[in-house]
């Protein structure tokens, strides 16, 4: 049997009768990539809202974990290893990379905003937080002022920040957005290498990334979903190619 971490079961979402996410059924596979694709207005992010918590579903439910966990507030999802990386980058642009991923890590760790705690524990933290940096190429850059690190390596500070929260799911919305090609090269092989023995499901309106980096796409039109599989098997289906507007390839 296959092993699913995510399981939605006829997820739907409405606003004053507009449904915006209609009967979703996702199956992500542990270990996998997972893009969830579609045009503008498909309903991907709202899906991201649900999962997380930021919206509450209208009907149907997520289980992680097989644990059904459609009640459960934001707080919780992310204590269960549910953490998400937001479409705009989310980090504090006045502190160094090294102190947001080492606020990341006292979140982690409880100790958020206890700074009198001991020099031991901090420079624990600092130790942990200058290997997350290294991870993402961003180590030479621990003692910048964030605000004024490139757009690209900002995003993969957040990717860092990200991981100091140790997710078993890693929620990615749009991690290539607003980049040029070689920050999108950069980030698409970031993405692959902190995918080791974790999922990640993204959002992702770059074709040649999901092409790249997705086990396997779910495309949402209208809400609804309208294909799901491998992108060679995705990328060819009639219904998929008219949904992107008619375009010759997806």
């Amino acid at each position: 049997m296959t092993d699913h971490i995510l399981v939605t079961k006829n997820l739907s979402k409405e606003f004053k009768g507009f449904t915006a996410v209609s009967a979703v059924n996702l199956q992500i596979q542990r270990g996998h990539i997972h893009a969830l694709i579609g045009p503008n207005g498909a309903g991907k992010t709202t899906v991201f809202n649900l999962l997380t918590k930021f919206l509450i579903p209208t009907s149907g439910s997520i289980h992680f974990n097989g644990t059904d966990i459609t009640s459960e507030k934001s707080a919780d999802i992310a204590l269960r290893g549910i953490v998400r990386s937001f479409q705009i980058s989310a980090v504090f642009p006045n502190l160094t990379p090294l102190e947001n991923v080492r606020l990341a890590l006292q979140r982690k760790l409880g100790v958020s905003y206890h700074f009198w705690k001991s020099d031991s524990i901090l420079n624990q933290l600092d130790a942990r937080a200058m290997e997350l940096l290294d991870a993402v190429g961003l180590a030479e850059f621990a003692g910048e002022i964030t605000a004024e690190l490139a757009y690209g390596r900002k995003r993969a500070l957040e990717i860092a920040t990200t991981l100091a929260l140790d997710p078993e799911l890693m929620l990615l919305d749009e991690p290539t957005q607003g980049m040029g090609v070689e920050d999108v090269d950069k980030i698409t092989a970031l993405v692959k290498k902190v995918s080791a023995n974790r999922t990640i499901l993204m959002v992702e309106h770059n074709l040649k990334v999901v092409a790249t980096l997705a086990d396997r796409i779910t495309v949402l039109q209208r809400g609804a979903i309208l294909a799901e599989g491998a992108y060679a098997e995705v990328s060819q289906d009639p219904q998929v190619l008219e949904a992107y507007m008619g375009s010759a390839h997806v």
